[in-house]
């Protein structure tokens, strides 16, 4: 049935499983013939096992802050780019919806657009000014 080539303490033994029928299996050790009781097999992982400590939890963590509001509402840039054009200016009072600026973001015009109407409190750019994903561009109040 199978063969295998074991080492022991610098010996050889060459091992023949001839049969095995229920939990006893007839072996051939180096000619000499054996009935051997086999025991339940020990299963081994070929993948590690991944065990996780919890991690303690410092004071106030874990907690939601709430974020004070001054009553402002900040437009920020979708993603990275240039400032084209403004479409208001500081006093003008804008719609929810309504586009305020368009910018120049990978290659493309997009229209940026607030989600809150008001009056425009403070514009933070100027038309050609390059800005980051996040930055306040303008606040409505």
């Amino acid at each position: 049935m199978k063969k295998y080539k074991f080492t022991i303490s610098g010996h050889d033994y060459d091992v023949h499983i001839k049969d095995i029928e229920d939990n006893i299996a007839e072996v051939d050790v180096n000619g000499t013939h054996y009935e051997v009781v086999v025991h339940n097999e020990i299963k081994t992982s070929k993948t590690p096992r991944l065990v996780r400590k919890p991690l303690e939890k410092l004071p106030g963590e874990g907690q939601i802050k709430k974020k004070e509001t001054s009553g402002k509402f900040e437009v920020t840039a979708p993603l990275p780019g240039t400032i084209l054009k403004l479409n208001v200016a500081v006093g003008d009072v804008v719609a929810e919806g309504q586009n305020v600026l368009v910018m120049e973001a990978m290659k493309m015009e997009n229209q940026v657009q607030t989600t809150k109407g008001g009056e425009v409190l403070s514009v933070k750019v100027n038309v050609g000014d390059a800005v980051q994903q996040d930055d306040v561009l303008l606040e409505i109040g």
